[in-house]
Order: structure tokens, then sequence, then C-alpha cells
């Protein structure tokens, strides 16, 4: 992730997921972890499960590179993260379960705002109904969180 946000100037990192649906709020947990510790370049949003309806906000923020924070069924051990272009999700079956692809909603980022796009996918342990992460998924947020501030503008 280091070397992905290497000449980063402007940072939208957008936390998706269902927070009633344990795991799922994985990448929502993220960016709450970060509020308050990133820096005025970097843009925070808990887009839940409508990435969609943040399109406008973020092309405001005019950023050089976006990152999808989400859960994802990667078929590894629960907390695996893994860092994913979009143009790969092309070859793969759905990954997410949001209403809009977001192989859609990444290329219409990519084209109208420049931006360099990544998704960090984590593989959730539990997805069933109810609300906070299970303790091998909280560990790697939480680690997350802390390369990325390291890693910020």
């Amino acid at each position: 992730m280091e070397t992905w946000l290497s000449k980063a100037h402007k940072v939208v990192i957008a936390g998706l997921g269902n927070p009633l649906r344990k795991d799922d709020s994985v990448g929502i947990n993220v960016v709450r972890d970060l509020q308050r510790k990133a820096s005025n370049n970097t843009f925070l949003i808990e887009c839940e499960t409508v990435p969609e309806s943040y399109i406008g906000a973020i092309m405001e923020f005019n950023p050089t590179h976006i990152l999808i924070v989400d859960a994802a069924v990667l078929n590894l051990k629960p907390g695996s993260a893994k860092l994913i272009d979009p143009d790969q999700l092309a070859n793969q079956p759905a990954i997410s379960t949001h209403a809009l692809p977001l192989q859609i909603f990444c290329m219409y980022l990519a084209e109208t705002t420049g931006a360099k796009i990544a998704i960090l996918a984590i593989q959730p342990e539990d997805t069933s109904f109810g609300e906070g992460l299970t303790r091998k998924v909280e560990k790697t947020a939480k680690h997350i969180s802390n390369l990325l501030l390291n890693c910020l503008p």
C-alpha cells in the first residue's frame, strides 16, 4: 500500500459495507478509525452500501488517489486483505454485495476524476446479522488504519 500511495496528494478513502452485517462493515470501521487522525488531504467517506451516492463529493474533492475499503469473499483466511486493481474485477466473480457493481463505480470515477483507484478487500469471517466485527477482522481493520496513517499525505 505504501508504494500505491507514494505519489498521492489528495486521497479519498471510501468505506463500504452494511453496518448491520458484522464483518461486512469493516470498510466503515477503517474510515471511522481514521476520523480526526487523517490530514485535510484525505477525504473519508462512510459509503455503507451506496457508494454511487458520493460520486459528486468525490469529484469535487479532486483526488489523486481513491481507495475503496470493503469486505469481500476472497477465499482466504478471515482477516486477510488484498489490494485489488479494479481492472482485475472483470475476470473475477462478484466479490461484493453492493447494488452497483464496484467495477462500474470504479470505471466511472477513473474516467471523471483521473485518479488512481484501488480496492482494499478484506476477507470477512461472519456477515450474519449483528453489529461489530469479529476479533480477526477487527485486528486487520486496526492494522490497516495504522498503515494508512503512516502512508497518507
